[in-house]
């Protein structure tokens, strides 16, 4: 048996070649094709992950447009989102719903990073703006719950834990604190920003929190958001498969398989040596402090490289 990880879910599959008669990823066969409510893949496509026994689970995914990791050996399947069709709209998770019609600062964080301390801050703005149609909502990227709990008491607005790594591969995150900005018809007003709420870090991120929240309570209050691009930054395909080693490396790890998730782990790092949301992410998971010296290691190893830890660099950066 092998558990598949897809579409914020936990299945258990035969095996990697699914029998005919089984719905794969949603999908269901039928004379004409491969589909999904009205969506259809021509039977000619979906031809090329057919075999005499069943359907290849990962050549499908392909075919989808989703990229897959597989670990026979360990019993593990993950499979990503689609490459995202339209960069300028926002991805829909949770809350963001029933949220149409206002607009929102949708603010990643984590216990492992020192942002966990902006979130007053951020919970301070939601209830000042609002009155203006505003809205912050909350991401944490902790791999468990249970670390983020504690700075969660007392919010009102509203907030999510990503602990599968999803609504993180969604909005293509690579660091936190990261805050996307959405308009009221739930499209882009702000891409993926490094944005910080206080200046607790400033001497560690160079980033003046003043600037940025001025220029949000522009945005909330007059409309302009000031952004170059109101399109997400689209991920590389080597990026959306180092996320998908790192859903499967976390897996591994909740199941004590050290050893497995770490050759998962080194190759998301190969795959995406910047993407700290993984490499620093996972570490809690795997008994390591990631406020301590493997994490300055790790930033050591970035500026030697000439890898900046945050990035794009914003025009609320010192000197800007």
């Amino acid at each position: 048996m092998i558990t598949l990880l897809a579409d914020g879910r936990e299945d258990t599959i035969e095996g990697l070649v699914l029998p005919y008669g089984t719905a794969v990823l949603g999908w269901e066969r039928k004379p004409h094709g491969w589909c999904r409510g009205e969506a259809c893949l021509p039977a000619f496509r979906a031809a090329a992950a057919e075999t005499d026994e069943g359907v290849d689970l990962v050549a499908f995914a392909e075919l989808l447009g989703r990229q897959a990791v597989a670990d026979a050996g360990e019993g593990v399947v993950a499979v990503g989102e689609p490459a995202p069709a339209a960069l300028d709209r926002a991805p829909e998770f949770g809350p963001l719903p029933g949220l149409r019609g206002t607009k929102v600062a949708l603010v990643f964080w984590a216990s492992w990073c020192g942002c966990r301390y902006d979130l007053p801050a951020w919970e301070a703005l939601h209830r000042e703006l609002g009155g203006h149609g505003f809205s912050v909502v909350s991401v944490s990227l902790d791999r468990d719950p249970g670390h983020a709990r504690e700075w969660l008491e007392g919010l009102t607005h509203p907030a999510v834990v990503d602990a599968d790594g999803r609504i993180a591969e969604l909005y293509n995150v690579v660091n936190v604190p990261t805050v996307v900005w959405i308009d009221p018809d739930g499209r882009i007003a702000r891409p993926q920003d490094t944005m910080t709420a206080t200046d607790t870090f400033r001497s560690m991120n160079g980033l003046s929190s003043e600037r940025a929240t001025a220029a949000l309570r522009r945005w909330v209050v007059e409309g302009e958001s000031g952004a170059d691009s109101r399109e997400l930054r689209a991920p590389t395909a080597a990026e959306r498969l180092a996320r998908l080693h790192g859903r499967v490396a976390a897996w591994l790890l909740r199941a004590g398989r050290g050893e497995a998730a770490g050759r998962h782990l080194a190759r998301a790092a190969e795959l995406a040596p910047h993407d700290l949301a993984v490499r620093r992410g996972l570490m809690p998971l795997a008994g390591v402090d990631p406020f301590g010296e493997e994490y300055f290691r790790l930033r050591e190893e970035l500026q030697a490289a000439g890898i900046p830890i945050y990035r794009p660099l914003p025009d609320w950066q010192e000197g800007a």
